[in-house]
């Protein structure tokens, strides 16, 4: 009879989960592992963001190494939501999402998420203005190569 309860039990856990729909678990067990992305997609309209021209792709990859670079743990990344989420590093395991918004083919918006006022600011400062630095190099390149062509 005992085990018959204990059954019971989890059964009816088991099925209270699957009619909360798969979300819910996935997120749930995200969750429960630190690795879930809600906090950070809920903080969306409060990002920090700034536009670039730049393409989504190039954005994409020169923010990645960007992460990289500054020794970032990158923990998700979600083509769908267009997302990279972060820990500030392995040790401060602060969640920070960067989320990319295509404002046409050659521009996109990025915006940077956190529950922490002090690392959005932090790391989308340091995102931003390395991006800024690349872009802007990029462009005294294609500049200088228009000079040479013309000689």
């Amino acid at each position: 009879m005992k085990k018959l309860r204990i059954l019971f039990i989890l059964f009816s856990t088991f099925a209270a989960m699957s009619f909360s729909g798969c979300a819910g678990i996935k997120e749930g067990l995200k969750g429960f592992a630190g690795v879930s992305t809600k906090v950070l997609e809920e903080g969306r309209p409060s990002a920090i963001s700034q536009s670039f021209n730049c393409d989504y792709n190039s954005c994409y990859l020169k923010v990645k190494a960007i992460l990289q670079d500054m020794g970032a743990y990158i923990y998700a990344k979600d083509s769908q939501k267009k997302m990279i989420a972060i820990y500030v590093s392995e040790e401060d395991t602060t969640p920070l999402g960067i989320f990319f918004e295509e404002v046409d083919k050659a521009n996109t918006k990025i915006l940077v998420s956190s529950p922490s006022v002090y690392a959005q600011e932090l790391i989308s400062g340091k995102i931003f203005s390395t991006l800024e630095k690349s872009l802007k190099a990029k462009r005294v390149e294609v500049e200088l190569n228009a000079i040479e062509a013309k000689k």
